[in-house]
């Protein structure tokens, strides 16, 4: 598991890392592809949306999005070959009351257009497929695309809801 921070970084909440590049908070993830790593990454995934400001309900789904994203490149994008890393970003700006978090693989990547479409009758009785489904689901933004350094990259926001404002999380 790698941390990395710029020099003079700052400390965010509680005195955890976070990086400012271009005024956005920064806290950068790579780790080897292996399950045993989800537990932590989801700690990170937690501590970060709750330094944001999520409540209960969209920090469950903003986990279960990303821990699903995780899955997905260790599994799919990795072949969970350990000598390839996933790399996570999580990022905020105070200008912009929501948190972005990319998740990059290592693999030869795919055509996003062609994911089936889960609630194909066709599709119902399978027991995968519905990841980046429920990815797009529970968050407000989602785009798949190929990276520069090759691999695939899933770029997920969830906007912070105004205290009082109803959630709109599980829209499917």
């Amino acid at each position: 598991m790698v941390f990395t921070r710029a020099s003079g970084a700052e400390r965010g909440v509680h005195g955890f890392p976070f990086m400012t590049l271009n005024g956005y908070q920064v806290v950068r993830l790579e780790f080897t592809s292996a399950f045993e790593m989800l537990d932590f990454v989801q700690v990170v995934s937690d501590f970060v949306g709750r330094s944001v400001g999520f409540d209960d309900g969209a920090l469950h789904w903003v986990g279960v999005a990303f821990r699903e994203s995780v899955i997905n490149a260790i599994k799919h994008g990795n072949r969970s070959d350990a000598s390839k890393l996933v790399f996570v970003d999580f990022e905020t700006a105070t200008s912009l009351p929501e948190l972005t978090i990319r998740v990059r693989d290592q693999g030869d990547g795919f055509d996003p257009g062609a994911i089936a479409d889960p609630l194909a009758p066709e599709n119902l009785l399978k027991s995968s497929g519905r990841g980046i489904f429920l990815i797009r689901s529970f968050m407000d933004d989602v785009q798949l695309q190929r990276a520069p350094e090759g691999g695939m990259e899933i770029r997920m926001i969830k906007r912070i809801q105004p205290a009082g404002a109803p959630d709109q999380t599980a829209k499917a």
